[in-house]
This record gives C-alpha cells, sequence and structure tokens, in this order.
C-alpha cells in the first residue's frame, strides 16, 4: 500500500489543487507561500511528488488534477481494503460496524449503494 497514500501537509496541498484547477503553477507557489509557509522549491517538488503519482500534471505552468479529488479518495479507499482485508468488502464492513450500530438513514444508504453497485461477477470468489 502506498501508491494513493498521502502525508497529511500532502493532503492539503492537494485540496488547494482541487479547489482552484486549473490553475497557474506561480500562482499555487504565492497560495503555498502564504496558506502553507512553503518555499517555491518546496511547492515544486511536492507537485513533482504529486504528478509522478498520478493525481496531478504540471504542463506549461498549468497544474490540472488527473484524478478530481472524488477518484482519488475512491482509488485510496480501495487500495485500503484490498492491502487490509484481502480485497473483501463484506471483512472491511464487519470491521467498520463492530461495536455500534447502524443508523435508519445509515442502512439505507448502504442498501442503496449495493443497489446501484449491483454487478454480475466483478466479486465473485470473494466474501
Amino acid at each position: 500500500m502506498g501508491g494513493y497514500k498521502l502525508a497529511d501537509t500532502e493532503k492539503r496541498f492537494a485540496e488547494i489543487i482541487w479547489d482552484r484547477e486549473p490553475i497557474p503553477s506561480p500562482e499555487l507557489v504565492k497560495i503555498c507561500e502564504k496558506e502553507m509557509n512553503w518555499k517555491k522549491s518546496t511547492t515544486y517538488t511536492v507537485l513533482k511528488k504529486l504528478c509522478d503519482k498520478g493525481i496531478f500534471q504540471n504542463e506549461n505552468a498549468l497544474v490540472r488534477a488527473k484524478m478530481s479529488k472524488e477518484e482519488f479518495y475512491g482509488a485510496q479507499s480501495r487500495e485500503y481494503v484490498e492491502h487490509m482485508f484481502a480485497g473483501s468488502l463484506p471483512r472491511f464492513l464487519t470491521a467498520f460496524c463492530s461495536g455500534r450500530k447502524l443508523s435508519l438513514q445509515e442502512a439505507e444508504e448502504m442498501r442503496r449503494l449495493i443497489d446501484e453497485n449491483l454487478g454480475g461477477d466483478a466479486g465473485e470468489g470473494r466474501e
């Protein structure tokens, strides 16, 4: 696991980009200097790292998302379930729900998600 794992500062930086993209990289440098107290070199180092992970791209001094925030957090969640629960969503939900009761609203939302995402053989062989 690690492809979609971000440190807290990287996550904050990513949120800055997602909230403003597409954003010119010089403007991003100014924002990070003000909001994160970063030097220009730090901004470009972290940006390169996140570009190398396939989350953002910086072309012609314009930073854009290659993955939306929702796509990123979805991939991060799937990676976590795969790593920690051998890809078993039921095992994950069992662990997540242990020691607490679902509210009626949570249960209805889970039923809706199951109905929307019910597929043929996609999860065959998993618990």
